[in-house]
């Protein structure tokens, strides 16, 4: 087995990803479609996707993509092909060209269903926020109207990735994708987690209670990203049942990193409010365990997503391990 770099491997997989946000998220993908946003909506959503995050949806999407097809390769490392070389001969990747579509409009477009839900929740009628990413929120900056068409177009263009016009994805595959993002984001997904966050407010919860919460708001996307991956490959159904068991503890482990960094970051390290839980009177994992049990707890969950790993019986799941290392040591 050749040695893995994790670091080298996440700039790689991101360069892609930026690139073909940069691309797809563009006034002239809607001009390619008979189609012209208006330039301030199209800036909007430029504005909440570009430039900014951590990009670990996009990453689990592609981590889980190679723990499927045998481990890391060059298959995605450019040779010859590039996005913007791929853009201007008509908007499409070419297949064997150094990168696989299906699980690149995948990883994308979780990122756009991310991104949207950002915009969204930032807003008065939700939490209220006007720093994210280290910038002001898009309500803030372009406004609350143009905000919440921004978010609406970004989750439908999440979609139209999964969709193309060019047979590049197979149907059966390119459907699964679809239900599986839409069931994530959804009621009973992230949308319903957060009506169950913002009917909670000043109510104290139990520990199931509040780990039920956060599968739905924040657990459901990551373990989308990490099935919508394997969906991209050939998986057996032990390795299925292992890495949705992975996303889920991951997705948890995330919800309790992000409730210790509000207690104890800062604004300009976090690049978002900090503080505002409490302010909000919000049930957290801090405020019902403790930092110092919720920091014990994210060790508690790394162990259980590296087990769940090593029961896949996937032969080199490095990317993946990296990827929940970096939830639990994140400080931002």
């Amino acid at each position: 087995m050749t040695d893995f770099d994790f670091n080298f491997w996440c700039a790689h997989q991101m360069d892609w990803v930026e690139r073909s946000l940069n691309h797809w998220v563009s006034v002239s993908v809607c001009a390619g479609l008979n189609h012209h946003a208006p330039a301030d909506l199209m800036a909007a959503m430029r504005y909440a996707v570009l430039d900014g995050g951590k990009r670990l949806r996009p990453l689990l999407v592609l981590a889980a993509f190679e723990a499927v097809s045998s481990g890391p390769s060059d298959w995605f490392i450019p040779i010859e092909e590039d996005v913007d070389e791929a853009a201007r001969r008509g908007g499409d990747f070419e297949s064997g060209g150094g990168v696989d579509e299906t699980v690149l409009r995948a990883a994308c477009a979780v990122e756009l269903i991310h991104a949207y839900s950002l915009v969204h929740d930032d807003m008065p009628c939700m939490d209220n926020d006007v720093l994210r990413r280290g910038k002001p929120t898009v309500h803030a900056q372009f406004g609350e109207a143009t905000a919440l068409l921004a978010g609406d177009a970004l989750q439908a263009l999440a979609f139209e990735l999964l969709t193309p016009e060019s047979p590049t994805l197979i149907p059966q595959r390119s459907v699964l994708l679809c239900r599986l993002l839409a069931r994530a984001a959804g009621c009973a997904g992230m949308a319903g987690g957060q009506a169950i966050d913002l009917a909670s407010v000043g109510l104290p919860l139990s520990e199931f209670e509040l780990r039920e919460m956060h599968s739905l708001k924040t657990g459901s996307l990551l373990t989308a990203c990490v099935m919508m991956g394997a969906a991209c490959g050939d998986a057996s159904l032990k390795a299925l049942d292992a890495l949705a068991d992975f996303g889920r503890t991951v997705g948890l482990a995330f919800q309790v990193v992000d409730d210790i960094l509000d207690v104890s970051s800062d604004c300009v390290t976090l690049g978002k409010t900090v503080g505002k839980d409490a302010l909000q009177d919000k049930p957290t994992f801090v405020s019902l365990m403790g930092e110092t049990r919720a920091r014990a707890f994210t060790r508690d969950l790394l162990d259980r997503a590296l087990q769940a790993l090593l029961a896949s019986g996937l032969s080199d799941t490095r990317a993946l391990q990296g990827l929940a290392r970096m939830v639990v040591s994140r400080s931002y």
